[in-house]
């Protein structure tokens, strides 16, 4: 298809999706936020639920359907038979086309997922070199069970330090320290909500910055996507994202002569197709994102990886087999089904820009640094920027808001802004090998 063409096409499929959207919310949802109607809206008691019969229409009105959604042109491979995720979705990280999804928009629990939003929301607040001595209601409120990096009250921490913790070993601990760095657990969850609705991740709800199960706590996979691809956008994210392995700050110990040490332990990404496992091997050219796992979320897992110069995001939720490491083994499979059908099938929808990318970067040339690691001064311009290269490589109202200000961002922007590519150079040098 001409690009022109295409840009139009996927310009119209914003739109409808955005109208088909309002066109859904009632004067009385209109009034004010409401819980969904619907028990499926909510996390799932058990994998064989079923999903709504009817979702979000945010990316296109097929991500909205449920059941598997693809467009095989001539000579696409099939989808792998062996899928037995709940949720899963294919994207081109770059250009945003969703290759092939499956329950797209289904509003599920999503584990430690959800910190790629806390990363995204809060990496920009300080330098990697700030230090915090850790008190003891930092770490207060963390659930029973949780993973942890191995914080330790009353020790000194740099940022760079708490934000290895979060992303190579799912640390709840270092969440808690950095959230109480930010204002506290409760400040942290309304700017994560902020940011997932300026993002349109509008089947996401937090209400805990980590990720640990709390009633009414959700996301989709669409929504966990669209937090990747914000998140990579940031050179400091991709670097811990891709960190295989790293020194972690240990325990300061006196010895009998009272002189004090501290030796580092080392600590290893939890994320199997970067790290490798038993039953699992690295990926080829894997360099991120983020695992996850609850009783309630199961295994839920988001992946970005480079073949061929093409850059594709996988997120998969909950398995229904009960295998070691089946997310992993999923992912990759889709993984492998979409670098083989890149080119030859027709997108089934598309991941949304955030709402302010046209007043972000309206003009084709602007550039965004993308760094995280900011002055300390808060959130303000902290946002990622919708398609900005990086220089550096590197329910209610508020859902009625969300879409119609997407909406005319689209209309105000034209087609080029919903087609800009997010380049993401050097994703997989960057990378640590292990």
């Amino acid at each position: 298809m001409p690009a022109p063409k295409k840009a139009v096409r996927r310009s119209l499929l914003v739109t409808s999706a955005a109208l088909t959207a309002l066109a859904l919310l009632s004067p009385a949802a209109l009034a004010a936020p409401s819980p969904p109607a619907n028990p499926s809206a909510g996390p799932s008691a058990s994998p064989s639920a079923t999903p709504p019969a009817s979702m979000s229409a945010v990316g296109g009105a097929r991500l909205g359907k449920p059941g598997t959604q693809v467009d095989l042109a001539g000579g696409a491979p099939v989808l792998p038979k062996d899928l037995t995720a709940r949720s899963w979705i294919v994207a081109d990280a770059e250009s945003g086309d969703v290759l092939a999804a499956h329950n797209a928009h289904w509003r599920l629990a999503p584990a430690s997922t959800l910190k790629m939003l806390f990363a995204d929301t809060l990496l920009p607040k300080w330098p990697k070199t700030t230090k915090h001595k850790v008190v003891p209601s930092d770490l207060a409120g963390i659930g029973a069970g949780s993973s942890m990096v191995g914080i330790k009250e009353e020790e000194t921490y740099t940022v760079h330090d708490l934000w290895l913790g979060v992303f190579l070993r799912s640390g709840n601990d270092a969440v808690h320290v950095l959230s109480a760095m930010n204002g506290g657990v409760g400040q942290t969850v309304k700017e994560m909500n902020e940011h997932a609705e300026e993002l349109q991740a509008l089947d996401t709800t937090v209400v805990s910055p980590d990720g640990y199960d709390a009633p009414a706590q959700v996301s989709s996979a669409y929504d966990l996507t669209l937090f990747a691809r914000s998140g990579l956008q940031k050179k400091d994210f991709r670097e811990y994202a891709s960190t295989v392995r790293a020194k972690f700050p240990g325990e300061t110990k006196k010895d009998e002569k009272g002189r004090t040490s501290r030796q580092p332990f080392e600590i290893q990404n939890t994320n199997r197709l970067l790290a490798g496992g038993s039953d699992v091997g690295v990926y080829p050219g894997i360099a991120g994102v983020k695992n996850g796992y609850t009783t309630n979320a199961g295994n839920t897992f988001t992946g970005v990886a480079e073949q061929g110069g093409k850059v594709l995001l996988v997120t998969v939720m909950n398995p229904a087999k009960d295998e070691q490491n089946e997310v992993y083994k999923e992912t990759a499979r889709l993984f492998d089904w979409g670098f083989e059908a890149a080119g030859k099938v027709r997108p089934v929808g598309e991941l949304v820009p955030p709402r302010s990318a046209a007043q972000a970067s309206p003009e084709p040339g602007a550039v965004a640094s993308g760094e995280a690691g900011g002055s300390g001064k808060g959130a303000v311009g902290a946002q990622p920027v919708a398609g900005a290269p990086a220089a550096d490589g590197s329910g209610g109202i508020g859902v009625a808001a969300g879409i119609t200000a997407g909406l005319l961002v689209l209309l105000a922007g034209g087609a080029f802004l919903v087609n800009r590519k997010w380049p993401l150079p050097d994703l997989v040098r960057r990378r640590t090998r292990p």
